[in-house]
């Protein structure tokens, strides 16, 4: 089942990495993300910009009707219209980014899911999936169930990490 994705796009080149699991399978036990990396990409995240130059990485069907913008950031194409996002700068600074995925957790996301596993790292940011789970409580605390209109920044932000907000 290894089989190797070089990777040569504006971020990295001459990057490569194993697949050694089948795409959105055996994944670890406590990670269990309620929607997949084509459904966020349809449904609008990053305002856009996510992805655009990194196509040929990932499966063709994943960007078949995403909302992807033609120049920069655009909330609007965002499921709840609202900007969630920090600078990548601000997420470098915070040592949230690590040279295997410098897009962030969403490009670790991404591969995971494809069957790439880097255990030290997959550990990491299943942590830091985790974690979101305080914005969960406070959309539940805070919001009537189904009003997609209370709360739009943190619904936003739990989509970008694949937590279905629609539902809450």
């Amino acid at each position: 089942m290894n089989r190797v994705v070089t990777v040569n796009d504006k971020m990295q080149t001459g990057y490569s990495y194993v697949v050694s699991e089948l795409e959105g399978e055996n994944f670890a036990s406590e990670f269990k993300p309620e929607l997949t990396p084509r459904q966020l990409l349809r449904l609008g995240v990053f305002g856009g910009v996510y992805m655009r130059d990194c196509r040929d990485e990932f499966p063709e069907d994943w960007f078949e009707g995403a909302r992807l913008a033609v120049d920069g950031r655009d909330p609007m194409l965002n499921f709840f219209e609202i900007n969630a996002s920090q600078p990548l700068a601000e997420w470098r600074r915070k040592g949230w980014i690590h040279e295997q995925d410098p897009r962030g957790w969403f490009q670790w996301y991404c591969r995971y899911y494809m069957g790439r596993r880097l255990p030290e790292e997959d550990a990491r940011q299943i942590k830091r999936w985790k974690n979101m789970t305080r914005h969960i409580g406070q959309v539940r605390k805070n919001c009537a169930p189904g009003d997609l209109v209370c709360r739009r920044r943190q619904r936003q932000a739990l989509l970008h990490w694949a937590y279905d907000s629609r539902k809450l």
